[in-house]
């Protein structure tokens, strides 16, 4: 499955007239880049309709909807663009959150460093989930907890009671989803896997690909930056231990996904660009990640710039990362 997205990709790239960063740089220069936009963005339209026309022809049977994938694959925004796509189909789709079945924190398993290990599936309760879960699939009415982050305590006071009927599929989003553990109460054969990645498409030269986990560490610092005020040195010394959960949680999983969705968008390098030069150029030469950074700001070079994002719809997986998003995911 991966092999062949990715050829896909880069069949899509050829008839773009996009294969190399020195096509893309050209687009951007020409001004016609707002051509390329539309045609991306129709693209992943098109993708995410057809997984959903998937869906609902057979509801019976894809009642929970699993959604998986490494940081920074745009899971949040796709999982909302396939919810309005199965509204589109006259469903009724609703999401249920893996972060209110947090253990509470004292519970919380731990790294050997001695700091929560919160990607580990026992950082969820898993059987407190899986059981709202059967409930819920089954008609009945379930009072589903809300994790309180501060306390660090799963709390029911304020919960919300949640009962669905047969045209209302379960959409659950987030780095277990496609561990049999996390759902385990439900039968294979009622759940739909997705797993969501970002196989850049572009290549530097003919030898030469990009690295797709150096796009998704350029998103996660665009987006951590905007949204969390965190440094671009920061997320770049996290990163590696993001990796290792993702060896760990993630890739061991991805072949039992019944569908991949690419998040690569060919032009959106261009616009990471524009906001990643100046947090990557923030960080002090005597900053430990100052190297790494360096080695993304080198890299960011050979790009040129999309300044003006009007041509960016405010539902792309890209406004994610640089903002402007017209769904909640922050």
């Amino acid at each position: 499955m991966f092999r062949e997205v990715l050829e896909e990709a880069k069949e899509w790239a050829r008839i773009l007239h996009c294969s190399y960063v020195s096509d893309l740089n050209a687009i951007i220069e020409s001004g016609n880049i707002g051509d390329l936009i539309r045609v991306s963005e129709a693209l992943h339209e098109k993708k995410i309709a057809n997984i959903a026309d998937h869906i609902a022809n057979g509801i019976a049977d894809n009642r929970l909807i699993l959604i998986a994938g490494p940081s920074s694959s745009g899971k949040t925004s796709f999982a909302q663009r396939l919810k309005v796509q199965l509204m589109v189909m006259g469903l009724r789709p609703v999401s249920v959150s893996i972060d209110n079945y947090f253990v509470n924190r004292l519970d919380t398993p731990k790294l050997p460093d001695g700091n929560y290990d919160f990607e580990s599936i026992d950082a969820v309760d898993t059987e407190l989930f899986n059981e709202q879960l059967w409930s819920l699939l089954n008609g009945e009415k379930v009072l589903t907890p809300i994790y309180d982050f501060k306390k660090g305590i799963r709390e029911f006071d304020f919960g919300t009671e949640v009962q669905i009927g047969m045209d209302q599929p379960i959409i659950v989003e987030g780095i277990h989803g496609l561990n049999e553990k996390l759902t385990s109460a439900i039968p294979r054969g009622n759940k739909f896997k997705i797993y969501v990645s970002a196989l850049n498409q572009l290549n530097m030269d003919e030898n030469t690909r990009i690295s797709t986990s150096r796009v998704r560490l350029l998103r996660r610092i665009v987006r951590d930056y905007r949204t969390r005020g965190r440094s671009a040195s920061s997320t770049i010394l996290q990163w590696p231990n993001v990796r290792a959960g993702e060896e760990k949680y993630i890739f061991p999983y991805q072949d039992d996904a019944d569908v991949m969705f690419n998040s690569a968008l060919i032009y959106e390098l261009g616009a990471l660009k524009h906001f990643a030069m100046y947090m990557l150029a923030e960080i002090d030469p005597d900053n430990p990640t100052f190297e790494k950074g360096q080695e993304l700001l080198a890299f960011c070079r050979n790009f040129k710039s999309i300044y003006d994002a009007k041509d960016i719809p405010s539902n792309s997986l890209i406004r994610e990362f640089i903002g402007g998003s017209c769904f909640n995911v922050s």
